[in-house]
């Protein structure tokens, strides 16, 4: 199916695929929400798990190029229904293991599927609106995650202390069924092209890869993605290990704060995304509305989570500081791909922004190894803040860069 761009099929798709990646956030989270019961079952000490949340990102950059390319050859929902049915059955098989191994192949199955969503869902929502009018839809389905988080922070112990934490992954892959049976029903394809301004990179005329890898606006935004992305793999896989472990709180109470963390970033998120759109409608550069806007927002971010480390030992303060740094962070998330898609031609932005989402993943596979080695090495809640003091600093300089380096404009210039 197809349909015109625009209008209030516009907003049902991206509605379906804010849901789309809510479920891909409850399937990454769950891992760490059972951290503790899974650590304690499997007698793992915590560089162990934290191998085991990095088998997640093995493959995942290789899934988010390949998905990418895919993207650019046939239509963004096929793609998209394929990922939430693999992801669904990757679920099952650690319900019923106490190997350690399925669990990690199962999430490396789970993160090569994964791996091209935010680019292809980007992509997807890039045929129904035009460069303008984008940076809300695209912050929408950002949001998707953060409710997919604060879902997971209430449900998940919910349902580990009632049956136990392997009945989470049975849930999941029933929840991945159901969405799959409604996307089958209800979406279609946007217009590629449509709305694209005259002139633009969008416009459907290829340019060499080499030029689109090295530009220095794609470069940025690899760059703050990366950072970015760090932040969200920390958040993933030991956040709630540190609510329990680092600062004393039971599971069910440790859930409900990872909620309420998560649930400050939707109106934040949304809020500076509008931000954003309306400095655009008013004339304001590009460089300015979206790349310095980001770049900045990351810096801020960076200098709460540098300054955790040496911050008192107070609950509720560090709780804060966290709380306000991650939700100053998914602006990266929707910004850099409007970025992209500003700047990368329509017939090749798919495998572009599955390259630049499968670049920042390497974080994802560093972050928690060397976070869960710092835990191992530093007793009590000190490793734990030293892994978000490291987080805060590297985003402090990937802001610099960004801020620097995103120039639409000048990509643009450099494009014809």
């Amino acid at each position: 199916m197809s349909g015109p761009s625009g209008g209030g099929r516009a907003w049902a798709i991206t509605l379906l695929l804010a849901m789309f990646m809510l479920i891909n956030f409850l399937d990454k989270i769950a891992l760490g929400l059972v951290a503790v019961p899974i650590m304690d079952e499997l007698h793992l000490t915590p560089k162990q798990f934290g191998d085991i949340g990095s088998g997640f990102f093995w493959l995942f950059a290789i899934g988010g190029v390949l998905g990418g390319f895919l993207a650019n050859r046939f239509g963004a929902g096929a793609l998209i229904l394929g990922m939430m049915v693999i992801w669904s059955v990757c679920q099952l098989p650690i319900a019923y293991t106490a190997s350690i191994w399925t669990i990690i192949i199962c999430r490396a199955v789970l993160g090569v599927a994964q791996g091209p969503a935010w680019p292809i869902a980007v992509h997807a929502l890039a045929k129904w609106f035009p460069d303008r009018e984008r940076n809300l839809p695209i912050s929408i389905v950002a949001q998707g995650s953060t409710v997919g988080l604060i879902a997971a922070g209430i449900l998940i112990p919910s349902i580990s202390a009632t049956w136990g934490w392997r009945a989470n992954f049975v849930a999941l892959a029933v929840i991945g069924c159901i969405w799959s049976l409604i996307w089958l029903a209800v979406a279609g394809e946007g217009k590629p092209g449509r709305g694209e301004e005259a002139g633009s990179a969008s416009d459907p005329v290829a340019l060499p890869y080499a030029h689109l890898l090295f530009d220095r606006s794609v470069l940025g935004c690899a760059i703050t993605h990366f950072v970015g992305y760090w932040s969200l793999a920390l958040m993933l896989t030991w956040l709630p290990a540190y609510l329990q472990r680092g600062l004393g709180f039971d599971g069910i109470v440790a859930g409900r704060l990872y909620s309420c963390i998560a649930a400050l970033m939707i109106p934040v998120g949304i809020g500076l995304a509008w931000g954003s759109e309306r400095l655009l409608q008013r004339g304001i550069s590009s460089r300015t509305a979206r790349g310095r806007y980001l770049s900045a927002l990351l810096i801020v971010a960076g200098v709460l989570l540098a300054a955790f480390y040496a911050s008192p030992s107070i609950e509720w303060l560090r709780i804060g500081l966290i709380a306000v740094a991650l939700g100053c962070t998914p602006i990266v998330y929707s910004l850099g791909p409007a970025v992209l898609a500003e700047v990368v031609p329509a017939s090749q932005r798919g495998a572009m922004l599955a390259i630049n989402n499968s670049v920042a993943s390497l974080a994802g596979i560093a972050a928690p190894i060397v976070t869960g080695a710092l835990i191992q090495d530093l007793p009590g809640p000190g490793g734990f803040e030293l892994g978000f003091a490291l987080c805060g600093t590297l985003m402090v300089v990937g802001g610099l860069f960004g801020y620097w380096m995103i120039d639409p404009q000048r990509s643009l210039r450099y494009a014809t």
